[in-house]
């Protein structure tokens, strides 16, 4: 009995039931091919090569040698590679290696000749993942997300829309990569070049704030009123600077309609209506009568409209 049990594996450390060190913060980069599994088969092993081959080539070239020796729990994906690094280096990775892959992409797709092109989703994140340095290693919720946030609607719907020539790589980082590398300053990249999203996973309960960056766009980015699809135009009313909108608004709840001596119909009119302008000069009356049922719909201004002296041909 006792030699059957000290072949089971060690029990599963109950959570919650009391307090341990985390496990060391990690950059986590993660790359999945475009339509990988709607190509022929025998092309699966030769992407399924290509692809850890060309992401070191982009290290590389964007002098991060470094980050690709040292990376931690590497791990193919069949359609994709994984990998951690030092969190520290996240900036880089976000740029210059995404725009440095793209131009990567852009070289050995030219090259291809005519064979179907290589383009990638990569999606960005930062949390605790432990690194026990066997294929166990670098599991944990930061892993789990990060592979969610590159499975998500938006990223896949952008490089969708975008033209297969021109925009090899398309990227989604995690709100936290987001706000520590991007908007914290430490990235050589604008916050224009980000675009806020909704990252969503068809048949996973799964939903997060995201941000989209493509390295070289060809066509329209998320739309946030309509998660997973491409950005379309706007409305013309949506173009308008917000400021007008309120003035025109403001400026509406302050119309006055005013005819003096006269009638202003601006809905339906039911029963009898009369307008009596009466003036009295001497013998003569200045003015007019409008008499008659107006039961049916009127429209526009329904007061006296003359035109020169009221009194003429009546002297």
């Amino acid at each position: 009995m006792s030699e059957h049990m000290s072949q089971l594996p060690p029990g599963i450390t109950g959570s919650y039931t009391r307090s341990r060190p985390l496990p060391p913060y990690r950059g986590i980069l993660a790359v999945d091919a475009k339509d990988f599994t709607g190509r022929p088969a025998i092309e699966h092993e030769a992407i399924s090569r290509a692809v850890p081959d060309l992401l070191r080539t982009a290290l590389v070239r964007a002098e991060l040698l470094e980050l690709w020796e040292n990376r931690a729990f590497p791990a193919t994906t069949g359609d994709g590679y994984v990998f951690g690094f030092d969190p520290a280096l996240m900036p880089f990775v976000v740029h210059p290696l995404l725009l440095t892959l793209q131009e990567v992409l852009t070289d050995y797709n030219v090259l291809s000749h005519g064979v179907a092109p290589i383009r990638l989703r990569a999606s960005l994140h930062i949390g605790p993942l432990p690194d026990t340095g066997d294929e166990f290693g670098g599991n944990g919720t930061a892993r789990n997300d990060t592979h969610r946030l590159l499975d998500s609607r938006p990223v896949k719907a952008v490089l969708a829309s975008h033209k297969e020539n021109i925009t090899h790589v398309a990227a989604i980082l995690s709100d936290r990569c987001y706000e520590d590398a991007v908007a914290g300053g430490y990235t050589g990249r604008h916050l224009d070049h980000f675009v806020e999203a909704a990252a969503t996973v068809d048949g996973k309960p799964f939903s997060q704030r995201a941000w989209i960056y493509v390295p070289q766009p060809s066509g329209p980015l998320y739309d946030q009123q309509a998660p997973g699809k491409a950005a379309q135009e706007p409305a013309p009313e949506a173009v308008r600077p917000a400021g007008k909108r309120e003035k025109r608004e403001k400026r509406g709840s302050d119309v006055r309609n005013s005819a003096p001596r006269g009638n202003i119909n601006t809905g339906t009119v039911h029963g009898g209506q009369s307008v009596d302008n009466s003036r009295a000069t001497g013998d003569h009356i200045a003015g007019d009568y409008v008499g008659g049922n107006k039961a049916k719909r009127v429209r526009g201004f329904q007061g006296d409209q003359v035109r020169g002296d009221k009194r003429q041909g009546r002297k």
